[in-house]
């Protein structure tokens, strides 16, 4: 049984040492392209939040209790990205 053993590893060792080789590699590849990816998607959302206009208008009242006096259920979500009753804050 031992001399089984060390002969199936004698021939299966020039096999195994390029396939490991490669298994890491594509390993390797599949854990950069996942960074990748999930930097290019929080790019993708940070981008669409600083759309939201929320915080320059003059409605938004930065109270977490009442976010917006006019669209306390949308305030600083996407759906307030084409609000109708934005109004910028007036410089004083």
């Amino acid at each position: 049984m031992v001399a089984l053993a060390h002969w199936l590893t004698q021939v299966l060792q020039p096999i195994l040492v390029p396939l490991c080789f490669v298994f890491a590699w594509l390993v390797m590849l599949m854990v950069a392209w996942s960074i990748w990816s999930a930097v290019r998607d929080s790019f993708t959302n940070a981008k669409q939040m600083h759309r939201i206009p929320c915080a320059n208008c003059q409605f938004f009242t930065n109270d977490y209790h009442l976010k917006c006096t006019v669209h306390p259920d949308t305030a600083l979500s996407e759906e307030a990205v084409s609000c109708m009753d934005y109004e910028p804050t007036r410089s004083m």
